[in-house]
């Protein structure tokens, strides 16, 4: 890593400032905020009879002094009478009586530290930032019939916002009515406290999957504080950026789950019954292994046990974390051409699930667009649908679903017979758990060190990191991964049914990207790809769209001969065009190949030119079968 820090510092430069959230009252809309000249510390002191037994908790923990300071917080701060409560309800008489170590953490539970939220930002979803307890705040609503049918917020579920949306010089704060706290159960763990999840409780301990979600925090890996804190400036994408290393490295958990009323729908009404449904929609998937791992429950090729692991995915993904939603979803994705979408690999060995996000909800292996569909898929339920439970647990959460989830012949062979297009901020369970994936507007990079990337390669000589997601961004998805310095990397590849594919690599021309020879399982792909190429050279025979769509497609597949594609048309940068209709927005075809289902599959780019400043904006990757690309139809823009 030495080697790495020493070439990043090299490009420190003194003008950084790391643009961040505004949250000043002139830049704040004065329709629904309450303007006040004052930090949220000053906000909590102004207002004793409110306040007071939280501001005691903030100064007992030395968080006040951290609000009185400049910075992007959200605060949620409780009343006096909700404190009061939690004191009674843990037998202690007044705030100096809780243990020095719990009123830390409650103080650390109520901040979030990056980024002032407010309701009209985050409504049914998760923050996208952490708190300083490093767990997620929900935000759900209700109506309130006793108030004419008033829209109420919630905190986690349980704490009821009673004043919201107040703006402070350094963020806003909002009032609630109880102390905020966090579940310390393992998932597995929090899904046996359920009584509404009796069956699938059953089924995740018999299969020994409870097990495998039931990991934390890696131990072995550390990390040097100023690299969590003060990061590194660096220049990407030539301007200056901070890059930040995580604290620790977790590992976290997501489990989509059916209740026991769900499971009766279908006539299951015990884990017997659930036993009987997974071997005759698994016998059908996979015809070899019919009836040779029957009660081998642990087996991983066991049908109850495919059942339970298709559930199960390893990475803490909230419910809007899944596909573009909030700033990127309304000014980037061109919804009425496709439905923002990506794809994630189970802990069913072999597969993957397609997550699609059109305007009636959140979907798992639905196909359509919008709100037709010809396959409806599972619907994923919200935070505000999915009743008073807690479903935040120490390394993960669950989300009910409302039908049942399995890879059956029909995902396999219909829903996933499609171009799957895989974000880089997906390719790793790491992205997302350090909450590298999602960060919005911030222009930082969350770093990665090498040993500890899930399903990366990674040399001495590489900087690896996640770039913070940008509305103005060209990329897809707002973000990107930074690859920089005599780069080396190889990515596995999800799986996906077996076919021939075409793998493609989508990125963003740049002079300063250099020049990469890319490999599948260490054979190369074609020559090097020279990445500071625009669609416009003779190389690559980029020409913009006319009025003739047979001549749009006959350049198309003038492109295609030259293994180049324009980008796609369903996203575009915020005010700008479409990426199809930009030359430094390309895709490069890799190679044709057949892919098997339960091989894994290796790319890797390595860096040609001998120079480290050169850098790779790793952005996503198709892998297209050939029923589409072959198609008699062409191959849609989208």
């Amino acid at each position: 890593m030495k080697k790495i820090y020493y070439f990043i510092l090299l490009m420190l430069t003194a003008s950084f400032g790391a643009t961040m959230q505004s949250c000043s009252d002139e830049e704040m809309p004065t329709t629904y905020y309450t303007s006040v000249k004052q930090t949220a510390a000053a906000f909590i002191s102004a207002d004793p009879e409110r306040f007071s037994e939280f501001e005691a908790i903030l100064n007992r923990s030395n968080y006040y002094t951290l609000l009185s300071t400049y910075g992007t917080f959200t605060l949620f701060a409780p009343t006096n009478s909700a404190v009061d409560r939690y004191l009674k309800q843990n037998g202690w008489a007044s705030v100096n009586d809780i243990p020095q170590a719990k009123c830390d953490t409650i103080a650390r539970t109520h901040i979030v530290k990056r980024g002032a939220y407010f309701t009209t930002d985050v409504s049914d979803a998760s923050l996208p930032e952490m708190n300083m307890n490093d767990r997620y705040i929900t935000i759900s609503s209700d109506s309130d019939v006793t108030n004419g049918n008033a829209l109420v917020f919630y905190v986690n579920k349980n704490s009821k916002m009673i004043a919201r949306d107040d703006s402070v010089t350094n963020g806003v704060v909002h009032t609630i009515d109880q102390v905020l706290e966090a579940s310390n159960l393992f998932l597995p763990d929090l899904i046996d406290e359920n009584p509404k999840l009796k069956i699938f409780s059953e089924a995740l301990h018999l299969t020994g999957m409870s097990d495998s979600i039931s990991k934390y925090i890696d131990e072995s890996y550390t990390i040097s504080l100023d690299s969590v804190v003060d990061g590194v400036a660096t220049m990407y994408g030539g301007r200056p950026t901070q890059a930040y290393w995580p604290e620790k490295r977790y590992f976290k958990f997501s489990a989509f789950v059916e209740t026991d009323s769900i499971f009766a729908l279908h006539g299951i009404n015990n884990l017997d019954d659930l036993k009987a449904y997974a071997k005759k929609v698994y016998d059908q998937t996979y015809p070899n292994d019919a009836g040779l791992y029957d009660d081998d429950w642990t087996n991983r090729k066991n049908p109850l046990n495919r059942f339970i692991s298709y559930h199960l995915i390893d990475r803490l993904g909230n419910y809007s974390d899944w596909v573009s939603t909030g700033a990127i979803r309304e000014q980037c994705c061109v919804t009425s051409v496709l439905d923002p979408e990506d794809y994630y690999e189970t802990m069913c060995p072999g597969t993957i699930a397609r997550f699609s996000g059109p305007s009636v909800g959140l979907f798992i292996n639905r196909k359509g667009l919008q709100n037709n569909a010809s396959i409806r898929g599972v619907k994923v339920l919200s935070p505000s649908e999915s009743g008073q439970a807690d479903q935040n647990a120490l390394n993960g959460m669950y989300h009910f679903i409302d039908d049942i989830l399995v890879y059956s012949t029909d995902v396999r062979d219909k829903v996933l017979n499609t171009r799957i297009r895989i974000d880089g901020t997906t390719m790793s369970a790491d992205f997302m758990n350090a909450g590298a994936r999602g960060h919005l507007g911030e222009n930082y990079i969350t770093g990665f060190k090498h040993a500890y990337i899930k399903d990366w390669k990674v040399s001495e000589e590489t900087f690896i990191g996640v770039h913070s997601n940008e509305v103005y961004w060209h990329s897809y998805e707002g973000n990107a991964i930074c690859l920089m310095g005599i780069y080396d990397v190889s990515m596995k590849l999800p799986p996906v049914p077996s076919g021939t594919y075409e793998i493609r690599m989508g990125y963003t021309v740049g002079v300063e990207r250099g020049v990469v020879q890319v490999y599948l399982n260490n054979e190369p792909c074609g020559i090097p790809i020279d990445l500071r190429i625009y669609g416009v050279s003779p190389l690559v025979g980029w020409v913009a769209d006319g009025d003739d769509e047979n001549e749009n497609l006959a350049n198309d597949k003038a492109m295609h001969n030259r293994g180049y594609m324009k980008a796609m048309d369903s996203y575009r940068s915020s005010g700008g065009n479409v990426f199809r209709q930009n030359v430094e927005n390309l895709r490069r075809v890799l190679v044709t190949t057949h892919l098997e289902e339960g091989k894994d599959y290796y790319l890797r780019f390595r860096q040609v030119l001998d120079d480290p400043k050169c850098y790779l904006s790793f952005d996503y990757i198709e892998l297209c079968p050939a029923s589409v690309y072959n198609s008699p139809v062409g191959e849609d823009p989208h």
